[in-house]
């Protein structure tokens, strides 16, 4: 069974991957998973919906309120 994840944010790497940082809930540990691999990327571990251990600056999501 999987765990509850919370999306804090996405950036692109210069391979052109895009990865996606969530927190898991449970453990409140920070996760990067490569959403997309790019189509000019060679790094043998940068695979789709896998993690990947490189620390990854990623903007975090900020909620926005409207009236």
């Amino acid at each position: 069974m999987g765990s509850f994840v919370r999306l804090l944010g996405f950036t692109t790497l210069a391979c052109g991957c895009i990865v996606g940082r969530y927190r898991e809930l449970a453990t409140n540990r920070d996760v990067n998973y490569v959403e997309e691999k790019g189509h000019a990327c060679d790094s043998h571990s940068h695979r789709r919906n896998h993690t990947i251990a490189e620390r990854v600056a990623v903007p975090m999501l900020s909620a926005v309120r409207t009236a």
